[in-house]
């Protein structure tokens, strides 16, 4: 399986960010500046999610182990890069006169304990597609804080406004989700807050309570289509959404406090699914400013590949399962994908996925789309 490239050390830590032991959560900002202009792939995030798994792997073999191959929820989040993106042919071009902006969260004692090392030897690039973007530098934008410290905020009550910076969408009967439902986006923050806070809540009925109570004031969203993780496409929203609480919420004190904790806790974690991919990013606050576009080469891209894995489930339907639809899934990206020119060499690399495999799927995929009918392909 080929492995992004090792990350250039540099020779001391120009940026002396520090943070206390007790530390639990923690999200810090690297800015980054292209040496020239230059065009990547639009899945570009799975390179940010291989870059950075990398920057792992080589302090800390089994945290890199576990943050790729565990389970449950994943203790870190990464964004898409911020800044000035535009569509340019079959790829995406990053502009050499503008600064790009990057975040990363931490979510467990043991990544901030890991980031406490990582940004006092930070490399001087980020590699992304054989792109090194130069760090520029890198600060603290969510601030140091606890799990506990969130939960006894002394500030709490009225209303709470929620920005999502990307594409943010849920899972809900095998199907995407794009709207924000209460519901939906706090279940997705409870089970983070379960898996690392050592403070656990009852999931049932805490989502009972929030369905009862909790009450969308105003939204302002949009939404659109984006390339998700190593494969398939995600339907997710973006702007703002205000909360507030009907009248008998604090009769609940627990849960009237658990619900101002999680708003709080919404910048580190994200929303929704695949935010280790960019999706998902979410602030405090009510924004009419644009959010993250997405460049119109990434939205075909990312209707090919729905419009394809649609077709490759359908003729697999027999098969059943989830098996089947990630097959299809990952036919659909790497079909759409080669039609877009990439070569399976660079496919291979960013899902991951065996060079012979890759070669393999793609036939199999055409072959499959002639079959459905000559007028699809």
């Amino acid at each position: 399986m080929p492995r992004s490239p090792t990350p250039k050390k540099s020779s001391s830590n120009p940026f002396s960010l520090t943070w206390s032991d007790e530390t639990e959560i923690i999200g810090l900002e690297f800015a980054l500046v292209p040496p020239v202009n230059a065009a990547v792939y639009p899945q570009y995030s799975t390179g940010l999610h291989a870059w950075f798994l990398n920057c792992v792997r080589n302090i800390d073999p089994d945290l890199s182990a576990y943050l790729h191959d565990g389970e449950s929820e994943k203790p870190f989040t990464i964004s898409l890069l911020d800044g000035d993106i535009v569509s340019s042919g079959t790829q995406i071009q990053l502009l050499s006169d503008r600064i790009y902006h990057w975040y990363v969260t931490g979510l467990s004692p043991r990544v901030t304990s890991w980031m406490q090392t990582w940004v006092n030897n930070l490399p001087t690039h980020l590699e992304l597609s054989n792109i090194p973007l130069k760090i520029v530098s890198c600060r603290i934008a969510h601030p140091q804080t606890t799990y506990s410290q969130l939960l006894h905020q002394d500030h709490i009550g009225g209303t709470i406004s929620l920005h999502f910076l990307s594409p943010t969408s849920f899972r809900r009967k095998k199907h995407h989700f794009p709207l924000p439902v209460p519901f939906n986006i706090f279940q997705s923050y409870l089970r983070r807050w379960n898996d690392f806070s050592n403070l656990p809540v009852d999931g049932d009925d805490f989502l009972n309570w929030i369905d009862e109570q909790v009450i969308v004031n105003r939204h302002h969203i949009s939404s659109q289509k984006v390339l998700a993780g190593k494969k398939g496409a995600v339907t997710g929203f973006t702007g703002s959404v205000e909360f507030g609480l009907a009248r008998t919420a604090n009769q609940n004190p627990d849960y009237y406090r658990l619900f101002y904790a999680l708003c709080n806790f919404a910048p580190y974690c994200g929303t929704g699914h695949k935010t280790t991919f960019g999706l998902g990013q979410t602030r405090l606050g009510w924004s009419s400013q644009s959010v993250q576009e997405v460049p119109d080469i990434e939205s075909v891209l990312a209707k090919r590949i729905e419009d394809l894995t649609e077709i490759f489930t359908l003729q697999r339907k027999r098969q059943g399962g989830h098996r089947a639809r990630d097959i299809a899934a990952k036919w659909a990206t790497i079909l759409a994908r080669r039609e877009m020119g990439d070569s399976l060499l660079q496919i291979s690399t960013d899902m991951e996925i065996a060079y012979e495999t890759v070669k393999t799927y793609v036939k199999l995929a055409r072959k499959a789309l002639k079959e459905e009918s000559p007028y699809l392909h």
